[in-house]
């Protein structure tokens, strides 16, 4: 058996002003190059100030960076006549002959132009990053010693990824494509029950779209705004992230758990909403993201077991409940997540305006029939603030409930 060399460990420098491609960029080398020293910054001058301090043995930098752009970086690092030259993958929107040739001058080991094609970035990076053959393999850190699981989660809680996925994203664009390219009608159907797919999208489309002055609020809105390929390039880099499939059986119960009431609500508002004449994509689409604090709060319990840390049911109970509401506030309001969608979420659990809206009231009704079981009454319900200002009796909520089975 021939033993392969591991590579040197590579330290590279990413340069993106969008946080969502620069958190894809992220994991796509990590996944690469586990072992990569990297540092990532959202401007050119944060890029300037680091390899002032160093220089890169490879940058991935965006041409359209803000403060001092890529094609900047490139020129003053081939400035330095350094030999061999320093790796360079330059990513711009332009693609005309005049901006190429412009790059190409400085000669880039790569000029990729965006939307990215993941695939192919992959294949470069694997011929810059690797030997033929070799495998780069990392243990998950281990605890600190002493640390325990609250402090765990409340170290976790402002920086958590989110929830584990629901769907498999790479079997779901697999079925998507087509010759002429990712059926995006298709793709919103089989990424329809995932939260996670949902909120990340939405919030790349805001982040995108953020001088447009329409947030965009549902997943129809989001892969519209995001089009095919970086719809695609996102959700391929939320498979490759740590923890996104859960292996615990224990966790996957409560995951499964979460998911089925999150459906179940969405489904009940979808419902609710086109009985009552409301915009029922939105309200489905808050229904649905209604458990993304479980959700997280569960995904780094997986975390916590991958680095030798013990769970048992009571205290996977105990940090949902502690820690849930904390977690999904923390993320919702990092991903920017639109404030008119965060409001129906949380209208699911409670109101928390002085203004019932009719959204926010049939929300917190889905929100208490996702709560409840298929064969439990509704009478009580019935009787509810929610139903009495909705004017929805008891008979409305079983056909509401039989529309869903059917």
């Amino acid at each position: 058996m021939t033993v392969v060399e591991a590579p040197a460990v590579p330290r590279i420098l990413i340069a993106e002003g969008d946080p969502w491609a620069r958190e894809m960029l992220n994991e796509l080398v990590l996944d690469v190059r586990c072992d990569a020293q990297l540092d990532v910054c959202s401007d050119g001058k944060q890029a300037v100030e680091l390899m002032r301090g160093y220089i890169p043995d490879l940058v991935i930098a965006s041409r359209e960076l803000p403060g001092v752009d890529g094609l900047t970086l490139l020129r003053g690092l081939r400035l330095l006549k350094r030999q061999p030259p320093v790796r360079f993958i330059l990513l711009s929107n332009r693609n005309d002959s005049a901006s190429v040739r412009e790059a190409v001058q400085l000669a880039p080991t790569a000029y990729l132009t965006k939307p990215l094609n993941i695939e192919s970035l992959r294949q470069r990076l694997e011929n810059l990053l690797l030997k033929d053959g070799a495998q780069v393999a990392c243990e998950v850190p281990a605890l600190a010693p002493g640390v325990g699981l609250d402090a765990f989660l409340e170290k976790r809680r402002e920086l958590a990824d989110g929830g584990p996925l629901y769907v498999d994203v790479r079997e779901a664009l697999t079925r998507c494509r087509t010759p002429a390219g990712i059926d995006l009608k298709r793709l919103e159907q089989e990424l329809t029950d995932d939260p996670h797919v949902t909120a990340v999208l939405i919030a790349a489309a805001n982040s995108a779209s953020q001088h447009q002055g329409k947030p965009q609020q549902t997943l129809g809105q989001a892969l519209a705004v995001l089009g095919a390929t970086q719809s695609a390039n996102l959700i391929q880099g939320l498979a490759l992230k740590r923890g996104a499939i859960l292996t615990d059986p224990s966790l996957i119960i409560q995951a499964s758990q979460v998911w089925d009431v999150s459906r179940r609500t969405a489904g009940y508002a979808r419902i609710l909403a086109r009985t009552l004449d409301l915009d029922h994509e939105r309200c489905y689409c808050a229904g649905l993201l209604r458990g993304l604090g479980d959700l997280s709060v569960i995904r780094c319990l997986q975390e916590w077991l991958q680095a030798g840390g013990v769970l048992d049911d009571a205290t996977i109970a105990h940090a949902l409940d502690q820690y849930a509401a904390a977690f999904g506030s923390a993320l919702r309001t990092r991903w920017r997540i639109p404030l008119e969608l965060r409001e129906l979420i949380a209208a699911v659990y409670q109101y928390t305006t002085g203004v019932y809206t009719r959204e926010v009231l049939a929300m917190n009704l889905a929100g208490q029939m996702g709560r409840l079981g298929q064969e439990d009454p509704l009478e009580a319900l019935a009787k509810s603030k929610s139903a009495r200002l909705l004017k929805v009796n008891a008979s409305d909520l079983e056909r509401v409930r039989n529309k869903l089975v059917a």
